[in-house]
């Protein structure tokens, strides 16, 4: 396959990122894709037949506004339609790939093959926050991987980016403990003795886990210089807030990283210095969050993407994306929901509201780490919510709930939502928490609980505020503790299921 890899070397590649303009990635964009398409309508059985079947006549499809307008694919209506061999370049599976899988939450797992390709496109993301670390020559760096290394994407391309990193050079060392915990608290108390800069790598809920339960392990995090790649899960600027100062961390916007990323086609997309400076300045100020947001309830993840190797693009609120991969995607909707913005296009909503991006990258003095990559945000799907009379409930709320500091003492702040039914077929919204290790339940905390949620719910919810005005008793949540790592809701180092549509039994 004639890839982006094939084609420029990682320095290449990061000095294009460095140094291109926003109209340079628009027109990246268009004509790799264009190019994706012709590709996949010549040589992808499946993608041959879709078209077809579809009356679509690749020849007329000339540019990016036709590319749009094709007819999108997504799990149902491509890739469990066809046997996996057609899904692939030449058809066949006679090739050397990589297979994962998705978790199967909502059905049967997916079995996703990769090329040697996708991984060296990630590759290039964990260079790049490498070298925000901005760390001495020759100074040593310990990479630990704690997503789980099973049949998921996570652990295994996260390994496999950071030794191509190391294969060019720079000093890092690897260790994939995966999820086990004590492992991980045992090897921080050895190595740490020869590694004072650490790379932790894995979930928001496990690395904050890891971040609460290193104290009690005799973990002392001002030893060291700790930074945090995440993925597979949006978070608050609040969250980042908390685990940054329980680990010490020096700069959240050059020592953190959340990456958009799936099974389907690896690291798509990920947070830069200047896609967490925006969100935090929105979070500041209502009327940039609604010119770049659109007033949406759940706080986005906004992260950049390299044209180069993938695309977005938007039907509505319906993200689509064109990727290269041994299974190559076009116009394929994940299921995510949100927005696609150019650089230029950011920076003028900033001029809207009077700001001007610049002058605040300056202040924030990041100016060497920004890019004018193009921006794609995205928020929970709209089935990750759950609804308690009429009013649609959704997880960042609780997590903001639980963070509170009477409460943060006794609980992970992982959780689980349902909503349920009593003997009388009252409805009724049953919260889920896990207890630190330790603690135990109590019908006081239950109320702490109860209060915090209710209370912030009454300040984010307008639909909830107006149900509580005139059914209090109804919405009020009934909250069950759970011991830690209780298998039913809080297996560990899983992926959390902060919205549970089956309720399981009662604790």
């Amino acid at each position: 396959m004639n890839l982006p890899k094939n084609n420029l070397s990682s320095s290449s590649i990061i000095k294009l990122i460095k140094e291109k303009k926003s109209d340079f990635w628009s027109s990246e964009q268009k004509k790799k894709s264009l190019t994706l398409f012709h590709k996949a309508a010549k040589e992808v059985p499946a993608y041959k037949s879709f078209l077809k079947k579809n009356k679509v006549n690749p020849k007329e499809i000339k540019t990016w506004e036709n590319l749009q307008k094709t007819q999108s694919i997504n799990k149902k209506n491509y890739l469990r339609k066809y046997p996996l061999s057609n899904l692939t370049f030449q058809g066949h599976l006679n090739q050397p790939l990589v297979f994962t899988a998705t978790s199967g939450s909502t059905g049967d797992p997916l079995y996703f093959h990769r090329s040697f390709d996708l991984d060296w496109q990630s590759s290039i993301v964990h260079e790049l926050f490498y070298l925000y670390g901005q760390y001495k020559k020759n100074e040593p760096v310990l990479v630990i991987v704690c997503f789980g290394m099973g049949i998921w994407i996570g652990g295994l391309i996260t390994y496999q980016a950071f030794h191509l990193v190391q294969e060019r050079g720079y000093n890092v060392s690897l260790v994939t403990p995966g999820i086990n915990k004590e492992e991980i608290f045992k090897l921080i108390k050895n190595l740490g003795k020869i590694y004072k800069n650490i790379i932790l790598c894995g979930y928001p809920p496990f690395i904050k886990d890891i971040i609460d339960e290193a104290p009690s392990h005799k973990i002392n995090w001002r030893r060291f210089n700790v930074r945090l790649l995440f993925a597979a899960e949006a978070f608050t600027e609040s969250f980042r807030d908390y685990i940054a100062k329980k680990a010490y961390i020096k700069n959240s916007l050059l020592d953190t990283m959340n990456i958009y990323g799936t099974a389907d086609l690896g690291t798509m997309a990920f947070e830069t210095p200047l896609a967490v400076l925006i969100r935090r300045l929105c979070a500041k100020n209502q009327k940039l969050f609604g010119l770049i947001f659109n007033n949406i309830q759940e706080t986005p993840t906004l992260c950049q993407y390299i044209p180069s190797f993938i695309s977005f693009h938007t039907i509505g609120e319906n993200i689509l994306i064109n990727g290269y991969n041994s299974m190559p995607l076009i116009n394929y909707d994940l299921g995510d929901h949100g927005g696609v913005y150019s650089f230029k296009e950011i920076v003028y909503r900033f001029n809207k509201v009077g700001l001007d991006l610049e002058v605040e990258i300056k202040k924030a003095g990041i100016s060497k780490f920004c890019y004018e990559l193009p921006f794609v945000y995205v928020y929970e799907r709209k089935d990750l919510s759950t609804k308690l009379y009429g009013a649609v409930i959704y997880p960042e709320h609780i997590r903001e709930a639980l963070r509170q500091s009477s409460i943060e003492s006794y609980l992970t702040g992982k959780f689980t939502l349902t909503t349920k039914y009593d003997m009388k077929n009252n409805e009724y919204m049953e919260v889920n928490c896990e207890l630190k290790k330790g603690q135990r339940p109590s019908l006081m905390l239950k109320k702490i609980i109860g209060n915090e949620i209710v209370k912030t719910l009454l300040e984010k919810n307008a639909e909830y505020s107006n149900n509580f005005k005139s059914i209090p008793n109804k919405v009020e949540p009934h909250i069950v503790l759970w011991p830690n790592e209780s298998p039913i809701y809080f297996k560990p180092g899983t992926k959390q299921k902060w919205i549970s549509l089956v309720p399981q039994p009662h604790g």
